[in-house]
């Protein structure tokens, strides 16, 4: 009878009121929004959803959708934060690690890994070399940082380093520096040999407790960190040969006198940062710079030869002996126009010019290189008669019926001597002698 009489009064409003269908609608929709808020908030009985004339609704565990939902989102912020955290130490250690300083670093070394392998290159050995090249030299960039902090603080191009910007605490930078310095030699000491984990460890020694300081004190810590550059050639030699040549220092020589031009001109350069961070630099007791550019003059005079040196130690080609002359002659044009008139556009000329002339000259060292088994080889077949005379073959006299007889006694492994051998025996017009082959 209710039903009757609600559907009765719907009727008699919907003829009433024209709009009153749209009304209704809203109404009707309304309540029933209402209901089934009311099913998912409360838990009436099914006889009071019976009474008010709604059916029965399931309900839906709005807890357990809510948790898993908060679990998800949680997750997610987790994970963020994890990312976060993650991007903000990574950047930090690539700060600290002057991490394309480094890579440099990491390429001296490659190179003289390779120079020093002669034919055969041990490619395993090379990447062991070169990933404890890098941890050993960002520990020691890591260290320079730990003991410059206040140094970095005073200068506009240091200051937003990761330690003066207070983006990283002090033992964390230490912590990280000792470990990834520990690792780097230990990874040298077992996949190269003892030999170059000691050039390593020095090296870090000597440029975070010698040069770190002394730049504080003296100018002549310049010459002291042109040393540190020269030993990562030395140690990719060492890795790769197990030992210390005369051959191997041609690319630290290079090394050690490409770094005083390259120094200078950046010493002339901020002269005003290093003077405000406390740093005793050559250019800063030369208030003309005709001394600084007067050292770098002479330093790049003394890369001229080297191009000559690697060609006469058997290292390269004849034509990168004269490659290398060119590219000596160019950084020192460079070098001569910044003593003539020294300005700041002159000064960065020359630095430019040398951050030009270390990627060509290795790679020319690299490119014109002679392996050490074809010197070798031209020696065996140029100097057969000599090993057949000396190490290989002795000669006997022994005289028989009154004439003398060559008996050759073997003592190594037998040569097969060359035609012309023929001609030193007795009787010059018999054929050449056959010998016996292994």
């Amino acid at each position: 009878m209710w039903r009757n009489s609600l559907s009765f009064s719907s009727k008699l409003l919907s003829s009433s009121n024209p709009n009153s269908g749209s009304t209704f609608l809203s109404s009707a929709i309304s309540t029933a929004n209402y209901a089934f808020g009311r099913s998912l908030s409360h838990s009436p009985s099914s006889t009071g959803d019976l009474k008010l004339g709604f059916p029965k609704l399931d309900r839906i565990p709005s807890s357990g959708f809510a948790s898993s939902a908060a679990t998800a989102i949680d997750a997610s912020l987790r994970a963020r934060d994890v990312v976060d955290l993650a991007r903000h130490y990574g950047r930090c250690y690539w700060e600290l690690s002057k991490a394309r300083l480094s890579m440099l670093v990491v390429a001296t070394s490659g190179a003289g890994y390779v120079l020093g392998s002669g034919s055969a290159i041990d490619y395993m050995g090379l990447c062991c070399t070169c990933a404890g090249t890098m941890m050993v030299a960002a520990s020691a960039n890591s260290l320079n940082q730990v003991f410059e902090i206040n140094n970095d603080a005073k200068m506009n191009r240091t200051k937003n380093r990761p330690l003066p910007s207070a983006r990283i605490t002090v033992p964390h930078a230490v912590s990280w520096a000792s470990s990834v310095g520990a690792a780097g030699t230990a990874l040298l000491a077992c996949q190269a040999n003892m030999m170059a984990a000691g050039l390593a460890a020095s090296n870090l020694f000597l440029y975070a407790f010698v040069y770190t300081p002394l730049k504080q004190i003296h100018p002549v810590n310049t010459w002291v960190g042109a040393v540190v550059g020269a030993i990562p050639p030395l140690l990719g030699w060492v890795a790769a040969s197990g030992q210390v040549s005369l051959n191997g220092m041609v690319l630290p020589a290079a090394l050690y006198f490409w770094q005083i031009p390259h120094f200078m001109a950046l010493a002339y350069l901020c002269r005003s940062d290093y003077a405000a961070g406390g740093f005793r630099m050559f250019s800063l007791a030369d208030a003309s710079g005709e001394r600084t550019a007067l050292v770098a003059l002479r330093n790049c005079l003394y890369l001229i030869p080297l191009g000559y040196l690697a060609y006469d130690w058997g290292i390269t080609s004849g034509w990168f002996c004269l490659e290398s002359t060119l590219l000596a002659l160019a950084i020192t044009g460079t070098a001569l126009s910044f003593y003539l008139n020294r300005t700041t556009k002159n000064a960065r000329r020359m630095f430019h010019a040398s951050l030009l002339y270390l990627p060509v000259f290795m790679s020319g060292l690299l490119l014109h290189r002679i392996p050490d088994n074809q010197q070798l080889v031209e020696e065996e077949e140029g100097g057969i008669v000599e090993n057949l005379s000396s190490s290989e073959t002795l000669a006997q006299e022994i005289e028989f019926n009154g004439q003398k007889k060559v008996k050759y006694a073997s003592v190594g492994t037998q040569a097969r001597p060359p035609v012309a051998f023929a001609s030193v025996a007795p009787f010059p017009f018999l054929p050449a002698p056959i010998y016996p082959t292994n």
